[in-house]
């Protein structure tokens, strides 16, 4: 699901769906985890290339594997808040988004004390008064430029594959899934495209980070 065109584009609040950096670069993110499968093996191909990524987590599966939060850290990745229960926020007065995204910051906080989560991400792209919210919690929107469908049910990871390639493009912020779901086909796939676009002479980034 795309961004909510709707979203205020005011200049804290604007949606980062970009790396920033010119030329071939472009930024992996990962919702719904952390998995007890699919998030550590993700984490082998992103270490065997030495990549980084951001996660968005989900804070009920944060409580859960907070073993795995304290891995993503420790391997150099980002975290995101992708609120606590997944729920679509959009219709949510501000101090009711804030109480939930004060308590997933809360979850994260416990399994990996000190981690820095610079982003956030609103369930189902369903943003409403969240971007406001998330910078006043110090947190920026995080849009995205590639989305390919890789959530239930997920296309073959060949499938999965072809709509990455053909749809990455520079400077580009690519949504994918850890979580939520099977998400096998994803791990497949990110293990092909990674190889394949370090091959093209792509480099690896973050998002953009806007004052």
């Amino acid at each position: 699901m795309r961004p909510d065109p709707s979203t205020p584009d005011g200049p804290t609040t604007r949606l980062v769906e970009g790396t920033g950096t010119p030329g071939r670069t472009v930024a992996l993110t990962f919702d719904d985890g952390p998995h007890p499968v699919s998030t550590p093996a993700l984490l082998d191909v992103l270490a065997r290339h030495d990549v980084r990524a951001v996660f968005c987590l989900w804070g009920d599966h944060v409580r859960a594997r907070p073993e795995l939060v304290r891995r993503v850290v420790a391997e150099g990745h980002v975290l995101g808040n992708h609120s606590m229960h997944h729920d679509d926020l959009s219709g949510r007065d501000p101090e009711r988004v804030r109480d939930d995204l004060r308590e997933t910051a809360e979850a994260i906080e416990a399994a990996a004390p000190g981690a820095e989560v610079p982003y956030f991400r609103a369930p189902f792209g369903a943003w409403g008064a969240t971007p406001e919210v998330a910078v006043g919690l110090g947190m920026q929107p995080l849009g995205w430029s590639l989305e390919v469908g890789d959530w239930d049910p997920p296309p073959p990871a060949d499938e999965l594959l072809r709509r990455l390639e053909e749809g990455v493009t520079p400077g580009g912020v690519v949504l994918l899934h850890d979580g939520g779901g099977d998400r096998s086909a994803t791990v497949e796939a990110v293990s092909r495209l990674v190889p394949r676009l370090l091959a093209a002479g792509w480099i690896f980034t973050l998002p953009a980070r806007r004052g």
